[in-house]
């Protein structure tokens, strides 16, 4: 079982940045893919960002590229989403997730490819 807790949401405004961070306990976290899902109101979940066991191989979501960038350390068993520039539209709920890989450059970025989710963290971005 793996207990994973979001925090560093809030309020901030366009342009700004936040830095989002997970922490996990229960499992280290070395022995699963890694990932940031976020939804707005009225809509359903959506991949944001996914990293491998080893952090060899991130993948990103077309709206969130060159803007975010997703991160781990599995010394300190945490997930990290730094954003910038933000965008009224990456308003919403984040989640973060974790899948467990037998492959270490393996990701996932399907929400139905993930096994243990944390309870969220609000961003609200004011344009």
């Amino acid at each position: 079982q793996v207990q994973l807790v979001e925090s560093g949401g809030g309020l901030v405004q366009a342009g700004g940045s936040l830095r989002l961070s997970c922490a996990a306990s229960g499992r280290t976290l070395s022995t699963y893919a890694m990932g940031w899902f976020r939804q707005a109101p009225g809509k359903g979940r959506e991949v944001v960002a996914s990293i491998s066991r080893t952090d060899g191989n991130t993948y990103y979501a077309n709206s969130v590229k060159g803007r975010f960038t997703i991160s781990r350390d599995n010394a300190k068993n945490t997930l990290y989403l730094q954003m910038n520039s933000l965008k009224s539209e990456d308003t919403a709920v984040y989640y973060c997730a974790a899948a467990f890989r037998g492959l270490p450059f393996a990701i996932a970025t399907m929400t139905s490819e993930y096994d243990y989710w944390g309870q969220g963290t609000q961003v609200n971005v004011s344009s």
